[in-house]
Formats: C-alpha cells, sequence, structure tokens
C-alpha cells in the first residue's frame, strides 16, 4: 500500500464532524509506512482545510477537491484544476432554469495561505439553499455574493463547479432534468447514465458537464455537483498516482456515497463505509468492494489498520463486513 485515499465527510470525519484521535493515529501510521495520504472531497479546498489544519499531517500530501476539478497540496500549492467552460455554465443555468432557487456556483479563488475570498460562492436566491443546508450555509457566509441573475458572475476567474441541493426526489428530478441533454453525463452508477471512472480522454466527444450525486436519505438530503466533463475522484486519483509512480494495485480508498463510486472502482482496494445508502451497499458489494465500519466508529481506521497489519484479504473481503 503506497497510497490511501480517503473521503472526508461521512468517511473520515465522525459524527462531531471531525477527525477522531483513532483515525489521525491511522493515517499518520500509514505515512510513516511510506503510503502517501490523499484526501478526496465534495468540498472545495478552502472548507475542506478548516477540518484538516492543525492535524499534522504532511503539507506535501495532496487534496482532491470538488470531487476532482481541484488537485493542491495540504499547503495549498495548486497541482491541477479543471475550469467550467463559461459557455457551458451559460446554457446550464438556462437548463436548470427551474432548479435556480437551489443552484449555487463556486470559483476557485484559493489564495497562498489556503483561504477564500468573498465571491468564491455565488447564489441568486438563498432561502431553498437555507432550507436544504443551513449550517454550511451560515459556515460559508463571509463566501457567499447574491448575483442577480448569477449569470453576471460567470466571467469571472476559477470557475469549477455548480452544485444543486435539496430533497432526495427533487434531486433526482434535477438529475433527469440535466441527463436529458447529451453535453452533461453522470458519473457515479445508476439511476445516473454513466458508470465508471471516465478518463478526460475516453469521454464522448459532445460531453461538456459531469453530475456527481451525494445523498443523505436519513436527511432526505441530496446534493447534486456540476463539473466540467471528465472531472471525478477516480480520475483526479488515477492522475495523481501516475504523477507519484505508484501502481493501481497500490491504492486503498475509503468512501461512504456516490461521488466516491469512480474512486473506489479506480483504486486496487476499496472499501465502502457501513454508513452508506444501502442501495450502493448493495452495488459495491457486488462489484467486490469490502464493507467497512462506520464513521461515527472510526472505520477509516479499522480499514487502514487491518491494511498496515497485512490482514486486508481475511478481515475485509472474505468477511465482506467489518465492525468496529
Amino acid at each position: 500500500m503506497r497510497m490511501v485515499a480517503v473521503d472526508m465527510d461521512g468517511t473520515l470525519l465522525g459524527a462531531d464532524g471531525q477527525v477522531s484521535a483513532r483515525n489521525l493515529a491511522a493515517l499518520k501510521a500509514a505515512e510513516q509506512a511510506g503510503a502517501e495520504v490523499v484526501v478526496a472531497t465534495g468540498r472545495r479546498h478552502s472548507y475542506a482545510m478548516r477540518q484538516l489544519r492543525g492535524l499534522g499531517l504532511r503539507e506535501e500530501n495532496a487534496l482532491i477537491s470538488s470531487n476532482g476539478a481541484v488537485i493542491r497540496t495540504m499547503g495549498a500549492r495548486l497541482l491541477k484544476r479543471t475550469l467550467l467552460e463559461r459557455s457551458t455554465a451559460e446554457w446550464l443555468c438556462g437548463h436548470m432554469d427551474e432548479f435556480r432557487r437551489s443552484l449555487l456556483i463556486t470559483f476557485d479563488r484559493v489564495q497562498p495561505g489556503g483561504d477564500d475570498v468573498r465571491g468564491a460562492l455565488v447564489v441568486e436566491e438563498m432561502d431553498d439553499l437555507t432550507a436544504s443546508i443551513g449550517r454550511w450555509m451560515e459556515a460559508n457566509q463571509p463566501y457567499i455574493e447574491r448575483v442577480i441573475p448569477m449569470e453576471q458572475a460567470l466571467g469571472r476567474e476559477g470557475l469549477i463547479q455548480m452544485m444543486l441541493c435539496g430533497t432526495v426526489d427533487r434531486m433526482r428530478e434535477a438529475e433527469a432534468r440535466l441527463l436529458t441533454d447529451p453535453r452533461v453525463i453522470g458519473v457515479g452508477l445508476e439511476p445516473l447514465s454513466k458508470g465508471g471512472v471516465l478518463p478526460e480522454e475516453k469521454a464522448p466527444l459532445t460531453a461538456e458537464a459531469a453530475l456527481h450525486r451525494t445523498e443523505y436519505p436519513a436527511r432526505d438530503l441530496s446534493i447534486v455537483d456540476v463539473l466540467p466533463a471528465g472531472c471525478s475522484k477516480g480520475n483526479a486519483l488515477l492522475n495523481l498516482a501516475e504523477s507519484r509512480g505508484i501502481a493501481v494495485e497500490e491504492i486503498l480508498a475509503i468512501g461512504d456515497n456516490w461521488n466516491d463510486v469512480s474512486m473506489l472502482e479506480a483504486a486496487g482496494s476499496s472499501v465502502l463505509m457501513s454508513n452508506a445508502p444501502e442501495d450502493l451497499k448493495k452495488e459495491g458489494l457486488a462489484r467486490g468492494w469490502a464493507i467497512g465500519g462506520h464513521h461515527a466508529e472510526d472505520g477509516v481506521a479499522l480499514a487502514v489498520e487491518l491494511a498496515l497489519a497485512g490482514e486486508w484479504g481475511q478481515a475485509l473481503h472474505e468477511n465482506a463486513t467489518v465492525n468496529a
């Protein structure tokens, strides 16, 4: 094992939204054993660093943010970034017209110290978003700018992502609407239209944007991220591993949600958290992924500890389910 790729929310972070002492100790043990710890998250870089800063992980470790659109080191050095074309964002705003009240636009405006600036997040209306993700909106208030119409903001530098938030059923409607246009593809499993890792060079010629879903059924919350076509956690992980000279077989990936599917498919060994959506766990088992521990019970530490101890196959793949 030369690389450990781990999601944040629902995976590395516990119920309190923090990295537990045991999870942190396991990641540092992996570093000491020679593996690079890579955090791969749907969060943008600065928001991810709120929980990661000060943990003592290596500053040169990679942080894959915005579901693969941006790769920076934890010290904020830019490694790779894929921008969403302004023309693509313009027709997407029209294509998503009935969902605009649930729409937020993200710009990569990270400063040398790793923080964002106001205007990194742009909304047209705030009420529906506040109803869906109120705590997130409050935490990110310093970076949110209201622009009416939002198309006026699309010429800003660093456009990387559009995000829709709402109930599971409502966001499934949004996905279906978006996927009626052949320029939009899905990354993940059904009911998205395209499954698996989607390297940029193999993306359909018509594709301009890719959907990534994160679902929390217990909260009746779904987040649909719209990124440049070819962007995914899986592609970012493969590109990073290649640049480091690391083979796929040497990667352990740990995640809990639909936006982790490409990463779990890309890795040589994959663990899906036991708190993942039930339909995703069924898909994961069919693909031979291990079902690990719960994020509130140090499930990341359990998977990493077993891998470091060389007990991976027996404890995870043969038994399928691991309890902390």
